[in-house]
């Protein structure tokens, strides 16, 4: 996967869940997650590099925010229509 996407999770309309899925390479898979943050989970690689982020509490996140999150990973910037579900809700 080449760019990076978003998944959310509803339940009676409303956003439960989502992750944040950022650019793998094939066979990529899950070696560690730390927690960085108020409903926020990163998932890196075996070599360090993230993968994802899981977003678990979806009503309370702030675009600038996740955008500083990304920034610190070496990740770009969300795209607002990617992030647009969220901020919706």
């Amino acid at each position: 996967m080449k760019s990076a996407y978003l998944n959310v999770t509803y339940r009676h309309g409303r956003p439960i869940a989502a992750y944040y899925h950022l650019p793998r390479r094939a066979g990529d898979v899950v070696a560690t997650t730390d927690e960085v943050g108020e409903g926020m989970l990163v998932d890196y690689a075996a070599d360090g590099r993230p993968v994802g982020i899981e977003i678990t509490e979806p009503t309370l996140l702030k675009p600038v925010d996740f955008d500083r999150l990304l920034s610190s990973l070496g990740c770009e910037p969300a795209a607002r229509e990617d992030l647009a579900p969220l901020v919706a809700a």
